[in-house]
Protein backbone atom coordinates (compact mmCIF):
# COMPACT_ATOMS: atom_id res chain seq x y z
CA UNK A 1 0.00 0.00 0.00
CA UNK A 2 2.81 2.20 1.05
CA UNK A 3 4.83 1.66 -2.40
CA UNK A 4 0.98 2.37 -4.44
CA UNK A 5 1.06 5.54 -2.39
CA UNK A 6 4.45 6.61 -2.80
CA UNK A 7 3.97 6.10 -6.89
CA UNK A 8 0.60 7.91 -6.80
CA UNK A 9 2.30 11.11 -5.51
CA UNK A 10 4.86 10.75 -8.15
CA UNK A 11 2.48 11.09 -11.19
CA UNK A 12 0.25 13.67 -9.31
CA UNK A 13 2.97 16.12 -8.16
CA UNK A 14 4.34 15.68 -12.10
CA UNK A 15 1.25 16.79 -12.99
CA UNK A 16 0.31 19.39 -10.59
CA UNK A 17 4.00 21.01 -11.93
CA UNK A 18 3.96 20.53 -15.48
CA UNK A 19 0.05 21.76 -15.90
CA UNK A 20 0.58 24.71 -13.56
CA UNK A 21 3.59 25.40 -15.28
CA UNK A 22 5.71 25.09 -11.72
CA UNK A 23 8.87 23.36 -13.76
CA UNK A 24 9.31 22.07 -17.53
CA UNK A 25 8.45 18.79 -18.30
CA UNK A 26 12.31 17.87 -18.23
CA UNK A 27 13.14 18.57 -14.79
CA UNK A 28 9.82 17.63 -13.59
CA UNK A 29 10.41 13.57 -15.23
CA UNK A 30 13.46 13.64 -13.52
CA UNK A 31 13.60 15.37 -10.19
CA UNK A 32 9.98 14.36 -8.77
CA UNK A 33 10.60 10.57 -9.04
CA UNK A 34 14.12 11.07 -7.66
CA UNK A 35 13.04 13.38 -4.57
CA UNK A 36 9.83 10.94 -3.65
CA UNK A 37 11.77 7.75 -4.42
CA UNK A 38 14.47 8.96 -1.72
CA UNK A 39 11.33 10.05 0.36
CA UNK A 40 10.38 6.70 0.13
CA UNK A 41 13.40 5.03 1.60
CA UNK A 42 14.91 3.82 -1.70
CA UNK A 43 18.34 5.73 -1.25
CA UNK A 44 21.42 4.26 -3.40
CA UNK A 45 19.03 2.32 -5.22
CA UNK A 46 17.15 5.49 -7.03
CA UNK A 47 20.38 5.47 -9.45
CA UNK A 48 20.10 1.91 -10.53
CA UNK A 49 16.76 2.09 -11.13
CA UNK A 50 16.83 5.01 -13.12
CA UNK A 51 19.67 3.43 -15.31
CA UNK A 52 17.31 0.40 -15.76
CA UNK A 53 14.47 2.85 -17.07
CA UNK A 54 16.58 4.47 -19.06
CA UNK A 55 17.98 1.02 -21.00
CA UNK A 56 14.57 0.41 -21.37
CA UNK A 57 13.90 3.39 -23.61
CA UNK A 58 17.29 3.05 -25.85
CA UNK A 59 15.49 1.68 -28.33
CA UNK A 60 13.32 4.39 -29.01
CA UNK A 61 15.54 6.71 -28.31
CA UNK A 62 17.82 5.54 -31.50
CA UNK A 63 14.07 5.27 -33.17
CA UNK A 64 13.46 8.69 -32.80
CA UNK A 65 16.82 10.21 -33.05
CA UNK A 66 16.96 8.77 -36.48
CA UNK A 67 13.85 8.92 -37.27
CA UNK A 68 14.07 12.52 -37.21
CA UNK A 69 17.09 12.68 -39.09
CA UNK A 70 15.72 10.76 -41.72
CA UNK A 71 12.77 13.05 -42.35
CA UNK A 72 14.32 16.24 -41.66
CA UNK A 73 16.85 15.13 -44.36
CA UNK A 74 13.82 14.43 -46.60
CA UNK A 75 11.96 17.96 -45.50
CA UNK A 76 14.85 19.81 -46.53
CA UNK A 77 15.63 17.88 -49.57
CA UNK A 78 11.94 18.92 -50.78
CA UNK A 79 10.34 15.15 -50.79
CA UNK A 80 7.14 16.67 -49.18
CA UNK A 81 6.89 19.93 -51.18
CA UNK A 82 4.70 18.82 -53.66
CA UNK A 83 2.18 16.73 -51.60
CA UNK A 84 2.12 20.08 -49.62
CA UNK A 85 1.19 22.06 -52.98
CA UNK A 86 -1.23 18.99 -53.69
CA UNK A 87 -2.69 19.69 -50.00
CA UNK A 88 -3.29 23.57 -51.04
CA UNK A 89 -4.61 23.00 -54.01
CA UNK A 90 -7.44 20.59 -52.36
CA UNK A 91 -8.42 22.79 -49.39
CA UNK A 92 -8.34 26.31 -51.24
CA UNK A 93 -7.11 28.08 -47.88
CA UNK A 94 -10.03 26.79 -46.49
CA UNK A 95 -9.34 26.11 -42.50
CA UNK A 96 -12.26 23.03 -42.34
CA UNK A 97 -10.78 21.07 -45.15
CA UNK A 98 -6.80 21.58 -43.84
CA UNK A 99 -8.58 20.17 -40.00
CA UNK A 100 -10.75 17.24 -42.43
CA UNK A 101 -7.54 16.52 -43.83
CA UNK A 102 -5.00 16.40 -41.68
CA UNK A 103 -7.72 13.49 -39.72
CA UNK A 104 -7.49 11.56 -42.46
CA UNK A 105 -3.76 11.73 -43.24
CA UNK A 106 -2.81 10.59 -39.47
CA UNK A 107 -5.54 7.87 -39.43
CA UNK A 108 -3.99 6.81 -42.82
CA UNK A 109 -0.43 7.25 -42.02
CA UNK A 110 -1.55 5.42 -38.77
CA UNK A 111 -1.60 2.26 -40.05
CA UNK A 112 2.03 1.42 -39.57
CA UNK A 113 1.60 1.36 -35.73
CA UNK A 114 4.43 3.65 -35.17
CA UNK A 115 3.61 7.18 -33.65
CA UNK A 116 6.73 8.95 -34.44
CA UNK A 117 6.26 7.71 -37.87
CA UNK A 118 3.19 9.17 -37.84
CA UNK A 119 4.51 12.44 -36.35
CA UNK A 120 6.89 12.75 -38.71
CA UNK A 121 4.84 12.37 -42.03
CA UNK A 122 1.72 14.12 -41.00
CA UNK A 123 3.61 17.14 -39.20
CA UNK A 124 5.39 17.49 -42.32
CA UNK A 125 3.51 17.71 -44.69
CA UNK A 126 0.56 20.12 -42.64
CA UNK A 127 3.06 22.51 -40.77
CA UNK A 128 3.63 24.25 -43.21
CA UNK A 129 -0.23 24.37 -44.68
CA UNK A 130 -0.70 25.58 -41.02
CA UNK A 131 1.29 27.84 -40.84
CA UNK A 132 0.41 29.46 -43.92
CA UNK A 133 -3.04 30.32 -43.27
CA UNK A 134 -2.37 31.42 -39.79
CA UNK A 135 -3.93 28.23 -38.31
CA UNK A 136 -3.53 26.98 -34.53
CA UNK A 137 -0.59 24.00 -33.97
CA UNK A 138 -2.77 22.85 -31.03
CA UNK A 139 -5.00 21.84 -33.39
CA UNK A 140 -2.64 19.83 -35.46
CA UNK A 141 -1.32 18.60 -32.11
CA UNK A 142 -4.34 17.29 -31.11
CA UNK A 143 -6.28 15.81 -34.05
CA UNK A 144 -2.81 13.61 -34.82
CA UNK A 145 -3.04 12.15 -31.37
CA UNK A 146 -6.36 11.49 -31.16
CA UNK A 147 -6.21 9.71 -34.56
CA UNK A 148 -2.87 7.68 -33.45
CA UNK A 149 -4.57 6.32 -29.89
CA UNK A 150 -7.38 4.79 -32.49
CA UNK A 151 -5.03 3.05 -35.08
CA UNK A 152 -2.43 2.01 -32.28
CA UNK A 153 -5.23 -0.54 -31.39
CA UNK A 154 -3.85 -2.60 -34.52
CA UNK A 155 -2.61 -6.31 -34.03
CA UNK A 156 0.96 -4.88 -34.65
CA UNK A 157 0.41 -1.89 -32.06
CA UNK A 158 2.14 -1.85 -28.26
CA UNK A 159 -1.17 -2.19 -26.13
CA UNK A 160 -3.36 -5.76 -28.76
CA UNK A 161 0.30 -6.98 -29.21
CA UNK A 162 0.48 -7.05 -24.96
CA UNK A 163 -3.12 -8.40 -24.35
CA UNK A 164 -2.39 -11.39 -26.64
CA UNK A 165 0.75 -11.72 -25.08
CA UNK A 166 -0.20 -11.66 -21.72
CA UNK A 167 -3.91 -13.85 -21.83
CA UNK A 168 -2.90 -16.15 -24.67
CA UNK A 169 -6.44 -14.61 -26.54
CA UNK A 170 -6.65 -15.00 -30.67
CA UNK A 171 -5.44 -12.28 -32.29
CA UNK A 172 -7.60 -12.48 -35.27
CA UNK A 173 -10.93 -12.76 -32.60
CA UNK A 174 -9.54 -9.71 -30.73
CA UNK A 175 -9.18 -7.75 -33.68
CA UNK A 176 -13.06 -8.25 -34.79
CA UNK A 177 -14.41 -7.61 -31.71
CA UNK A 178 -13.07 -4.24 -31.72
CA UNK A 179 -12.26 -2.97 -35.00
CA UNK A 180 -15.98 -2.30 -35.79
CA UNK A 181 -15.61 0.38 -32.61
CA UNK A 182 -12.26 1.77 -34.24
CA UNK A 183 -13.95 2.77 -37.69
CA UNK A 184 -16.91 4.68 -35.46
CA UNK A 185 -14.08 6.28 -33.40
CA UNK A 186 -12.45 7.46 -36.87
CA UNK A 187 -15.48 8.94 -37.59
CA UNK A 188 -15.67 10.75 -34.39
CA UNK A 189 -11.76 12.38 -34.88
CA UNK A 190 -13.19 13.72 -38.51
CA UNK A 191 -16.35 14.98 -36.59
CA UNK A 192 -13.79 16.55 -34.33
CA UNK A 193 -11.48 18.11 -36.87
CA UNK A 194 -15.27 19.52 -38.71
CA UNK A 195 -16.21 20.80 -35.06
CA UNK A 196 -12.40 22.58 -35.00
CA UNK A 197 -12.73 23.65 -38.76
CA UNK A 198 -15.86 25.66 -38.89
CA UNK A 199 -14.22 27.39 -35.82
CA UNK A 200 -11.28 28.09 -37.87
CA UNK A 201 -13.12 29.32 -40.66
CA UNK A 202 -14.98 31.82 -39.01
CA UNK A 203 -11.95 32.92 -37.45
CA UNK A 204 -9.68 32.91 -40.49
CA UNK A 205 -12.08 33.00 -43.03
CA UNK A 206 -11.33 31.17 -46.52
CA UNK A 207 -8.30 32.09 -48.02
CA UNK A 208 -7.94 32.42 -51.88
CA UNK A 209 -4.80 30.63 -52.65
CA UNK A 210 -3.22 31.40 -56.15
CA UNK A 211 -0.30 29.17 -57.88
CA UNK A 212 1.54 32.31 -56.45
CA UNK A 213 0.47 32.17 -52.82
CA UNK A 214 1.17 28.15 -53.08
CA UNK A 215 4.87 29.17 -54.65
CA UNK A 216 5.55 31.74 -52.27
CA UNK A 217 5.09 28.76 -49.61
CA UNK A 218 7.94 26.78 -50.97
CA UNK A 219 10.14 29.90 -51.32
CA UNK A 220 13.51 29.05 -49.28
CA UNK A 221 14.74 31.51 -46.90
CA UNK A 222 18.60 31.56 -47.34
CA UNK A 223 21.05 30.47 -50.04
CA UNK A 224 21.89 27.57 -47.53
CA UNK A 225 18.26 26.45 -47.64
CA UNK A 226 18.10 26.44 -51.49
CA UNK A 227 21.50 24.80 -51.92
CA UNK A 228 20.14 21.61 -49.95
CA UNK A 229 16.98 21.23 -52.02
CA UNK A 230 17.71 17.97 -53.79
CA UNK A 231 14.65 18.24 -56.49
CA UNK A 232 16.09 15.62 -58.60
CA UNK A 233 16.48 13.21 -55.98
CA UNK A 234 11.97 13.27 -55.82
CA UNK A 235 11.97 9.97 -57.15
CA UNK A 236 14.88 7.97 -55.09
CA UNK A 237 13.84 9.60 -52.14
CA UNK A 238 10.50 8.41 -52.71
CA UNK A 239 11.46 4.98 -53.47
CA UNK A 240 13.37 4.74 -50.22
CA UNK A 241 10.95 6.19 -48.11
CA UNK A 242 8.00 3.56 -49.11
CA UNK A 243 11.09 0.88 -48.94
CA UNK A 244 11.02 1.80 -45.12
CA UNK A 245 7.01 2.31 -44.80
CA UNK A 246 6.84 -1.50 -46.54
CA UNK A 247 9.26 -2.94 -44.18
CA UNK A 248 8.45 -1.19 -41.23
CA UNK A 249 4.44 -2.29 -41.52
CA UNK A 250 4.82 -5.53 -43.47
CA UNK A 251 8.62 -6.84 -42.34
CA UNK A 252 8.23 -10.27 -40.96
CA UNK A 253 5.58 -11.21 -43.55
CA UNK A 254 5.45 -12.68 -46.87
CA UNK A 255 9.26 -13.15 -47.30
CA UNK A 256 9.98 -9.69 -45.84
CA UNK A 257 12.87 -9.34 -43.30
CA UNK A 258 11.61 -8.35 -39.97
CA UNK A 259 14.22 -5.59 -39.33
CA UNK A 260 13.69 -3.13 -36.01
CA UNK A 261 12.06 0.01 -36.64
CA UNK A 262 15.10 1.68 -35.06
CA UNK A 263 17.74 0.01 -37.56
CA UNK A 264 15.81 0.74 -40.21
CA UNK A 265 15.63 4.58 -39.79
CA UNK A 266 19.89 4.20 -38.73
CA UNK A 267 19.91 2.56 -42.09
CA UNK A 268 17.34 4.34 -44.08
CA UNK A 269 19.50 7.75 -42.77
CA UNK A 270 23.04 6.66 -43.85
CA UNK A 271 21.65 5.78 -47.22
CA UNK A 272 19.70 8.91 -48.01
CA UNK A 273 22.75 10.86 -46.28
CA UNK A 274 24.95 9.33 -49.19
CA UNK A 275 22.83 9.40 -51.91
CA UNK A 276 21.33 13.24 -51.59
CA UNK A 277 24.75 14.83 -50.09
CA UNK A 278 28.12 13.62 -51.83
CA UNK A 279 29.74 16.48 -50.28
CA UNK A 280 30.68 16.19 -46.49
CA UNK A 281 29.96 19.96 -45.66
CA UNK A 282 26.61 18.92 -46.98
CA UNK A 283 26.01 15.82 -44.77
CA UNK A 284 27.52 17.92 -41.93
CA UNK A 285 25.09 20.75 -42.18
CA UNK A 286 22.10 18.44 -42.59
CA UNK A 287 22.99 16.60 -38.93
CA UNK A 288 23.90 19.85 -37.42
CA UNK A 289 20.09 21.27 -38.80
CA UNK A 290 18.03 18.65 -38.01
CA UNK A 291 20.41 17.44 -34.63
CA UNK A 292 19.07 20.65 -32.50
CA UNK A 293 15.76 19.15 -33.02
CA UNK A 294 16.29 15.34 -32.29
CA UNK A 295 18.75 15.74 -29.06
CA UNK A 296 15.44 17.92 -27.30
CA UNK A 297 13.59 14.83 -28.07
CA UNK A 298 16.06 11.98 -26.93
CA UNK A 299 16.69 14.46 -23.82
CA UNK A 300 13.06 14.13 -23.23
CA UNK A 301 12.54 10.20 -23.88
CA UNK A 302 15.64 9.70 -21.47
CA UNK A 303 14.20 11.89 -18.66
CA UNK A 304 10.75 9.45 -19.22
CA UNK A 305 13.09 6.73 -18.68
CA UNK A 306 14.36 7.62 -15.26
CA UNK A 307 10.48 8.41 -14.42
CA UNK A 308 9.56 4.81 -15.67
CA UNK A 309 12.72 3.10 -13.98
CA UNK A 310 12.02 4.07 -11.06
CA UNK A 311 8.32 3.67 -10.94
CA UNK A 312 8.85 0.28 -12.56
CA UNK A 313 11.46 -1.08 -10.50
CA UNK A 314 10.88 -0.07 -7.26
CA UNK A 315 7.67 -1.77 -7.05
CA UNK A 316 5.28 1.26 -7.34
CA UNK A 317 3.67 0.36 -10.78
CA UNK A 318 2.84 -2.90 -9.92
CA UNK A 319 1.52 -1.71 -6.73
CA UNK A 320 -0.69 0.89 -8.20
CA UNK A 321 -1.88 -1.68 -10.50
CA UNK A 322 -3.09 -3.77 -7.34
CA UNK A 323 -4.36 -1.33 -5.53
CA UNK A 324 -6.70 -0.01 -8.78
CA UNK A 325 -7.78 -3.88 -8.50
CA UNK A 326 -8.41 -4.04 -4.85
CA UNK A 327 -10.14 -0.73 -4.72
CA UNK A 328 -13.28 -2.14 -6.72
CA UNK A 329 -15.70 -3.64 -4.19
CA UNK A 330 -16.74 -7.22 -5.11
CA UNK A 331 -20.52 -6.45 -5.51
CA UNK A 332 -19.80 -4.79 -8.88
CA UNK A 333 -17.91 -8.34 -9.69
CA UNK A 334 -21.54 -8.93 -12.24
CA UNK A 335 -20.17 -6.27 -14.10
CA UNK A 336 -16.32 -6.96 -14.29
CA UNK A 337 -15.52 -5.81 -17.87
CA UNK A 338 -17.01 -2.46 -17.16
CA UNK A 339 -14.91 -1.97 -13.97
CA UNK A 340 -12.12 -3.27 -16.19
CA UNK A 341 -12.65 -0.31 -19.03
CA UNK A 342 -12.86 2.03 -16.04
CA UNK A 343 -9.57 1.03 -14.85
CA UNK A 344 -8.15 0.77 -17.89
CA UNK A 345 -8.22 4.82 -18.48
CA UNK A 346 -5.96 5.86 -15.42
CA UNK A 347 -4.49 2.44 -15.54
CA UNK A 348 -2.90 3.17 -18.99
CA UNK A 349 -2.45 6.66 -18.26
CA UNK A 350 -0.61 6.54 -15.17
CA UNK A 351 1.52 3.11 -16.19
CA UNK A 352 3.65 2.30 -19.29
CA UNK A 353 1.36 -0.57 -21.95
CA UNK A 354 3.93 -3.26 -20.34
CA UNK A 355 3.18 -2.24 -16.54
CA UNK A 356 -0.91 -2.82 -17.43
CA UNK A 357 -1.35 -5.07 -19.72
CA UNK A 358 1.36 -7.08 -18.99
CA UNK A 359 1.33 -6.99 -15.02
CA UNK A 360 -2.20 -5.17 -14.20
CA UNK A 361 -4.63 -6.92 -17.05
CA UNK A 362 -3.56 -10.74 -15.46
CA UNK A 363 -4.67 -9.98 -11.95
CA UNK A 364 -8.35 -8.35 -13.50
CA UNK A 365 -8.76 -11.32 -16.04
CA UNK A 366 -7.89 -13.60 -13.23
CA UNK A 367 -10.54 -11.97 -11.11
CA UNK A 368 -13.02 -11.64 -14.10
CA UNK A 369 -12.71 -15.67 -14.31
CA UNK A 370 -14.73 -15.87 -11.25
CA UNK A 371 -17.13 -13.74 -12.34
CA UNK A 372 -18.10 -15.81 -15.39
CA UNK A 373 -16.33 -13.76 -17.84
CA UNK A 374 -13.76 -14.53 -20.57
CA UNK A 375 -10.28 -13.61 -20.71
CA UNK A 376 -11.49 -12.45 -23.98
CA UNK A 377 -13.80 -9.90 -22.67
CA UNK A 378 -11.43 -8.35 -20.27
CA UNK A 379 -8.99 -8.47 -23.25
CA UNK A 380 -11.73 -6.23 -24.93
CA UNK A 381 -12.37 -4.12 -22.52
CA UNK A 382 -8.81 -3.58 -21.14
CA UNK A 383 -8.68 -1.42 -24.59
CA UNK A 384 -10.71 0.74 -23.62
CA UNK A 385 -8.89 2.80 -21.82
CA UNK A 386 -6.36 3.38 -24.66
CA UNK A 387 -8.45 7.04 -25.72
CA UNK A 388 -6.06 8.43 -23.05
CA UNK A 389 -3.09 6.23 -23.52
CA UNK A 390 -0.77 8.76 -25.91
CA UNK A 391 -1.57 11.80 -23.34
CA UNK A 392 0.33 10.13 -20.82
CA UNK A 393 3.88 11.77 -20.09
CA UNK A 394 5.19 8.18 -20.15
CA UNK A 395 4.96 7.52 -24.25
CA UNK A 396 8.25 8.80 -25.67
CA UNK A 397 6.84 10.35 -29.33
CA UNK A 398 4.59 12.89 -27.92
CA UNK A 399 7.64 15.20 -27.05
CA UNK A 400 8.40 15.29 -30.49
CA UNK A 401 4.93 16.15 -31.47
CA UNK A 402 4.86 18.82 -29.03
CA UNK A 403 8.90 20.15 -29.63
CA UNK A 404 7.64 20.03 -33.76
CA UNK A 405 4.08 21.95 -32.91
CA UNK A 406 5.79 24.17 -30.39
CA UNK A 407 2.31 23.42 -27.96
CA UNK A 408 3.28 23.37 -23.98
CA UNK A 409 2.58 20.05 -23.01
CA UNK A 410 -0.72 20.38 -19.67
CA UNK A 411 -2.57 22.83 -22.23
CA UNK A 412 -2.20 20.52 -24.64
CA UNK A 413 -3.60 17.36 -22.51
CA UNK A 414 -6.72 19.67 -21.33
CA UNK A 415 -7.52 20.22 -25.12
CA UNK A 416 -6.57 16.19 -26.19
CA UNK A 417 -8.12 15.03 -23.09
CA UNK A 418 -11.84 16.27 -23.66
CA UNK A 419 -12.18 15.10 -27.28
CA UNK A 420 -10.71 11.55 -25.70
CA UNK A 421 -13.60 11.43 -23.78
CA UNK A 422 -15.62 10.81 -26.88
CA UNK A 423 -13.33 8.22 -28.00
CA UNK A 424 -13.62 6.54 -24.58
CA UNK A 425 -17.43 6.57 -24.47
CA UNK A 426 -17.53 5.22 -28.06
CA UNK A 427 -14.95 2.47 -27.47
CA UNK A 428 -16.98 1.77 -23.72
CA UNK A 429 -20.39 1.22 -26.05
CA UNK A 430 -18.67 -0.63 -28.69
CA UNK A 431 -17.62 -3.21 -26.24
CA UNK A 432 -20.97 -4.18 -25.48
CA UNK A 433 -22.38 -3.56 -29.17
CA UNK A 434 -19.84 -4.93 -30.94
CA UNK A 435 -17.41 -6.74 -28.75
CA UNK A 436 -19.27 -9.34 -27.53
CA UNK A 437 -19.07 -8.08 -24.13
CA UNK A 438 -22.22 -8.92 -22.08
CA UNK A 439 -23.79 -6.12 -19.49
CA UNK A 440 -23.88 -8.49 -16.63
CA UNK A 441 -23.22 -11.97 -15.31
Amino acid sequence: MMLAIWGYLIVVVFMLLIMTKKATPFTSLVLVPLVIGLMAGLGSKVGPFGLAGIKSVAPTVVLLLFAILYFGLMITAGLFDPLVRFILKVVKGDPLKVLVGTAILAAVVSVDGDGSTTTMIVCSAMIPVYKRLGMKMMDLAVIVILANSIMNLLPWGGPTARIIAALGVDEGALLRRILPGMFIAIVWIIAVAWIRGLQERKRLGIRELDNDDIAAMHATTSEEDEALLRPKMLWPNFILTMVLMVLLVFGGMWGLPKVPASVLFEIGFAIALLINYRKLSDQQAIINIHGANALQVVTMVLAAGIFMGILNESGMSEAIGTSLANWVPSSLGGQWPLVTAIISAPGTFLLSNDAFYLGVLPILAKTGEQYGFSAMDIGVASTVGQAFHLLSPLVGFIYLLLNLTGVDMGAWQRQAGKWAIGTFLIFLVSMYVFGGVALTR
